[in-house]
C-alpha cells in the first residue's frame, strides 16, 4: 500500500474505542530490495523531538511522552481516520 506521508504527519491517532492516543509525528523506515517501507510509528510528543532533533531533548532534559507502534498496529482508515489495531498497553514507550 502507498502512502501519502505528508497526509498523515500531525494526524490524530485513536485506540479500539474511539479515544485519542497522540498525533502520528514520526516514521521509521527500513530499506527493502529497491524501496523503503515504514516498519514503526512514532505517537506523541516525543516523536516531534525526534523528528525536530534528539540532542535539544537532551539538551533541555525533557523525556515527551510517546509511543512507538509496530507496521502492524497502526490502520488508516477513509476520510484520512488512524486507528490502532491492538491495546495501547501493546505499543512500546517512546
Amino acid at each position: 500500500m502507498e502512502v501519502r506521508l505528508d497526509r498523515l504527519l500531525g494526524r490524530a491517532v485513536h485506540d479500539g474505542h474511539g479515544h485519542r492516543v497522540g498525533r502520528l509525528e514520526e516514521f521509521r523506515v527500513r530499506k527493502e530490495g529497491q524501496g523503503w517501507v515504514i516498519w514503526e510509528y512514532v505517537i506523541g510528543a516525543a516523536g516531534l523531538w525526534e523528528r525536530l532533533d534528539m540532542g535539544a531533548r537532551l539538551l533541555l532534559g525533557h523525556s515527551p511522552r510517546g509511543y512507538v507502534a509496530r507496521w502492524d498496529q497502526i490502520l488508516f482508515e477513509e476520510g484520512d481516520r488512524i486507528r490502532l489495531t491492538c491495546p495501547l498497553d501493546e505499543l512500546r514507550p517512546a
